[in-house]
């Protein structure tokens, strides 16, 4: 049995209380979080507290906050015997501040508190400073999830920009179509057979091959069309995306 304690509210550390609450092989012993009306409803399941000096003993201990406090409060655990991680997904392993083991449980999707995910679908990023931490990390992982994924920290930095390319930056390509469609009084619910297509897309073809559209045709005339019924913030993002679909385009 793996005793775990979690530190931190917000939504990652939600889901992750959540999963290991009902895993077997898994004692959740206590979720901490400065804000205790934050894990308030995980009250029935395990221990919680906003005293970080009241900290439970525990195998692992997984850092589940905001990436400037990662380092503090990694510093503030004093079990030398045990395993320290953070979940972040551009923070070095080195910015852990505990005297004891350091590793990393970077889960690569995007948590929203309100809806449930998959872990089964969830990949899991993990690194350790030895053989035998990284060992006790898969082992862990496997507790709730399937798709173990051994990455270093300069890997996971670099799949962390991906990671914003194709999740938070995408999400707002959808916060622009959505307002073109108010804007016009279109409902934004036509581009989600499409949005689907997209995604389903890539997980048969090479991203450069699925590219399809005006700036991969170069149709100027289209393009131009396109920016004529845009406000200049949005040609600003049109242009550009344009510009880097044609030269990528050019290098094939």
């Amino acid at each position: 049995m793996i005793k775990v304690v979690i530190i931190g509210g917000g939504n990652v550390a939600t889901h992750l209380a959540n999963a290991f609450s009902k895993a077997n092989d898994v004692s959740l012993v206590q979720v901490y979080a400065r804000n205790i009306k934050q894990i308030e409803h995980l009250k029935d399941v395990t221990s919680i507290t906003n005293s970080i000096e009241l900290l439970k003993e525990a195998d692992v201990y997984i850092i589940a906050v905001s990436d400037d406090a990662i380092s503090h409060v990694s510093s503030t655990i004093e079990n030398k015997n045990s395993l320290v991680v953070h979940t972040s997904g551009s923070v070095a392993m080195q910015s852990l501040q505990n005297a004891g083991r350091k590793g990393i449980f970077y889960l690569l999707q995007s948590f929203s508190k309100d809806k449930e995910v998959n872990f089964d679908e969830i990949p899991f990023c993990l690194e350790a400073e030895n053989e035998q931490d990284s060992i006790l990390l898969e082992t862990l992982a496997k507790t709730i999830g399937k798709k173990i994924y051994h990455i270093n920290s300069e890997q996971r930095k670099r799949l962390h920009v991906a990671a914003v390319f194709v999740n938070n930056f995408t999400n707002h390509m959808y916060k622009i179509g959505a307002d073109i469609c108010d804007e016009y009084q279109v409902p934004f619910e036509i581009l989600y057979p499409l949005i689907q297509e997209t995604a389903e897309k890539i997980t048969k073809l090479n991203p450069e091959a699925a590219q399809t559209g005006p700036a991969k045709r170069n149709d100027q005339k289209t393009i131009q069309n396109h920016l004529a019924l845009l406000n200049t913030e949005q040609q600003e993002i049109y242009k550009l995306i344009t510009k880097s679909i044609q030269q990528n385009g050019k290098k094939l």
